[in-house]
């Protein structure tokens, strides 16, 4: 290859990386605004009801109380069943802990492990698809006669909930639509609906998430989010020392 040549490609690679990193920017931000239609930024409170099925069985039904402090902090209680009223999920940035009243030291879990039905702790505990994947823009689908981006999230580390996200936007909006959640493998593990956009809390926000699993037919389960409310959350509430204080 002559020097003209390796000048050339030289340039043409360098022209290149600007665009790709508006890509990966705007990318990034509509992943952001997307964070911010699901859920405040500050601290809030939120009830979630979880409706769980399966063909020929009866449903599961399970509440909780969400305490969050933007996307880094947040504590899940169980209110029902009330076998498990005062159990408490802590999370505090890529850390997630269990406290049982009947034992004297929080558990450590990960945000990948089922908490109920098509549910994952992660589902409920966080929800910050911006700081935890890299984002890029895929494509554009036309649903129903509106535009939504299609894009592919891949987890930044291993001890996020899903190792990649394909996520759907409408593009007149950035209302989230649709989500695909895919194993390490890259087996598709559950597809959700974000559905039943209300007036919450300053804007319209999804009230309701529908989770299908995608191995085994007609189980699903449905998150119903409301009562969201701001909260003054001092930093103190997200500790191991406080779960047992928390009212």
């Amino acid at each position: 290859m002559n020097r003209l040549s390796i000048l050339c490609i030289g340039f043409l690679l360098c022209a290149a990386l600007p665009s790709a990193w508006a890509q990966e920017d705007e990318a990034r931000a509509l992943v952001e605004k997307a964070d911010e239609i699901r859920f405040p930024k500050g601290g809030f409170e939120t009830m979630i009801l979880v409706t769980s099925t399966k063909p020929d069985e009866d449903p599961e039904v399970r509440r909780y109380r969400v305490l969050s402090q933007g996307n880094e902090k947040s504590l899940v209680q169980v209110t029902e069943p009330a076998s498990e009223a005062g159990q408490t999920l802590l999370m505090r940035g890529r850390d997630l802990w269990l406290y049982l009243p009947e034992v004297s030291q929080p558990v450590r879990l990960s945000f990948s492990q089922r908490l109920t039905g098509q549910v994952s702790n992660g589902d409920i505990a966080r929800a910050n698809f911006s700081g935890d994947y890299v984002s890029k823009i895929v494509r554009t689908d036309l649903i129903d006669g509106n535009e939504f981006h299609v894009l592919e999230l891949t987890a930044e580390e291993r001890s996020v909930t899903y190792a990649k996200v394909m996520l759907w936007l409408r593009k007149s909006n950035n209302y989230p639509h649709k989500a695909e959640f895919y194993s390490v493998s890259g087996r598709l593990l559950k597809t959700a609906w974000y559905e039943n956009y209300q007036q919450m809390q300053g804007r319209m926000r999804p009230t309701r998430m529908v989770l299908k699993d995608a191995v085994k037919k007609g189980e699903q389960s449905v998150m119903e989010y409301s009562q969201m409310k701001s909260r003054d959350l001092p930093d103190r509430m997200f500790t191991k020392a406080y779960l047992k204080n928390i009212d």
